[in-house]
This record gives structure tokens, sequence and C-alpha cells, in this order.
């Protein structure tokens, strides 16, 4: 069996707090989600390998994602391992788990697992198409805002729209607002992955990867990060309003939470800024204390230039 808390700590500090928060089914079901997508993502990045060799990785990982074969999963991990698509050794060790994590995989009832691998295998294609965009050596530009959403959503949106599946699979009374979260979900994981593209954008140019379009001002990226992060509150507040197991509000609100700290922070200081420990650790306190008291956990957003609009026309993948 994987250790997935393990994996997690070492591959996402974020994803590492607020996975716990989740009671079962729901916790092992979101973490080994997760550490499919980090994987599809270490290939899409893959800065050591050239184009190719990242296609050939994502159609791989899809293809066993789609139909599990154990002994090939075996032998495809030990080559992904030994050929380096970067250089970070918890992303190198998260690949040579591929096998244990696909073993989790199919340990979860039909419905859940045919989510995970529908959702996994659309982002794996969808980043695949955005690899085929980039140079020979894998340098990407993205030449819009609508690029970038277009980007975001493959990346992160379609995450979003998993987590409203297996959230209503383990709370049936989320379903009275399923047509609410429907609208929010992909905006909710966009927004977070604008923030992290904010945040790692001096690092991704160095690595030949330019998410944020050239000749659209830093500024008006911030304001379209503050409007997913408002929808991506309204999804979080719609759960709990609906009763969402208090497991499911805290993971859901924490890294949005973090997120519009970090947003603050990546405007006073620059790329690559972070919040420090203290101000986590606050911002967990207080979200534990809100819930407890049965206060909204997130203020109720307000409209601003920029922001995302409800039911905006989504490349589907």
């Amino acid at each position: 069996m994987a250790d997935l808390q393990r994996l997690l700590l070492k591959t996402s500090r974020t994803f590492a707090l607020s996975i716990p928060l989740l009671e079962e089914p729901p916790r092992q079901e979101v973490g080994v989600a997760y550490l499919l997508f980090r994987i599809a993502d270490t290939f899409e990045d893959g800065a050591r390998w050239p184009r190719q060799a990242r296609l050939v990785a994502l159609a791989e990982f899809a293809e066993l994602v789609r139909r599990s074969d154990a002994q090939r999963a075996e032998s495809l991990a030990r080559r992904w391992v030994s050929e380096r698509p970067c250089d970070d050794e918890s992303y190198l060790e998260l690949l040579g788990e591929f096998p244990a994590v696909l073993a989790e995989l199919a340990r979860f009832v039909p419905a859940r697992r045919e989510a995970i691998v529908k959702h996994v295998v659309r982002t794996a294609e969808g980043m695949a198409r955005f690899v085929e965009r980039s140079d020979e050596q894998g340098s990407l530009q993205l030449a819009d805002v609508d690029d970038l959403r277009r980007y975001c959503y493959v990346v992160a949106g379609i995450v979003g729209e998993l987590l409203t599946e297996l959230f209503v699979d383990a709370a049936p009374q989320l379903a009275r607002v399923l047509p609410q979260l429907n609208e929010r979900e992909a905006v909710f994981g966009e927004g977070l992955q604008l923030v992290n593209i904010l945040k790692d954008s001096d690092s991704d140019a160095r690595e030949g990867r330019t998410y944020l379009p050239r000749s659209v001002p830093r500024q008006e990226i911030f304001a379209v990060a503050r409007g997913d992060l408002g929808v991506a509150s309204e999804y979080v507040l719609e759960l709990q309003r609906a009763g969402a197991p208090r497991g499911i509000v805290e993971f859901t609100a924490l890294p949005v939470l973090l997120a519009f700290a970090s947003l603050d922070e990546l405007e006073r200081n620059g790329p690559g800024s972070k919040i420090g420990r203290l101000k986590v650790a606050a911002l967990m306190t207080q979200l534990r204390a809100d819930v407890n008291a049965g206060v909204p956990v997130l203020p109720s957003p307000t409209p601003r230039a920029g922001s995302a609009a409800l039911g905006r026309e989504r490349t589907r993948t």
C-alpha cells in the first residue's frame, strides 16, 4: 500500500495540509487523485525532457490510468525514474510509486474510481495538447488571457469538476445545490492555479514556460485571479450552506484562504514570495473556529473588474 501522506508531504505543502481534513472515503480518493494529477504535471513540466518525450509519457500514463496493468506500470515507472524528467527527487520518488498509487485506485468503489480515471485522463490529454504547442525543447508561451484560462481549466478546472462528483457521492445532501456547484467548480480550481502561476512565474520562465501573456499587464492578471478566488469562495459557501461535512468545508476553504493570503504577498513582494508558517497556522485556527461556530468560513465575494463570469464559454476536454 502506498504511503499517501508521505508522498503528499513531499509533493505539495498545501494539499498535505488540506487533504487530511477530509473524512474517509473522500480523503483517500482525493489523495490518490491528487497524486495522479501530480504525476501528469511532472511529465507536462518535464524540464529535462524534449517535447516528444513528454508527449510519449503523458500518453503512456493516460493509457495505464484508463486500463491498469501492474507489470507495465512497474516497467514504465522504472524507465521514467531512470530517464529523470526533472531534478526534483520528491517528484521522481512519486513516479517510482506510480504502480502503488494505481493499486490504491483499484481499491475504490467503481463509481468513484471511474470518476477519477475519467478526469485524470482528460487532464493528461489536455496537457498533451499544450505540450504539442511548445517548441522542440518544450518551451511554451501562452498568447492571451483566454489562452491562460484554457490552460488553467485543463490543469486545475477539471480537478474542481472531479471534486464535486466525489463530494456529492459522499454527501448526497449536496445534490440540491449541484447546479450552483457545477457553475463554480472549474473556476474554484482555476483560481488556485492562477495564484500558483503568479507565484512561480520567474522559476517557470527559467525553465521555458511563460504562462503569463507578455501583452497583458501583471495587475490585470492579479484582478482576474482575485475574481476567480471570489467564485471559488462562492463554491465553498454553497457547500457549507448545503450542510457539507466539516471535512469537505475545511478542505475546500483552506486553499482559498491560503491563495488570498498568497496573492496579497505576491502583490507586495513579487514572484517567489510565500506566506509564513505562522500565517498558515493562524488561518487554519480561524477556519476551525468558524466551522465550529457555524459561521461562513469565507467572506461573501463582491464583484470585481476582471472577475470570472459564471457560465462563460470553456473548452471542454
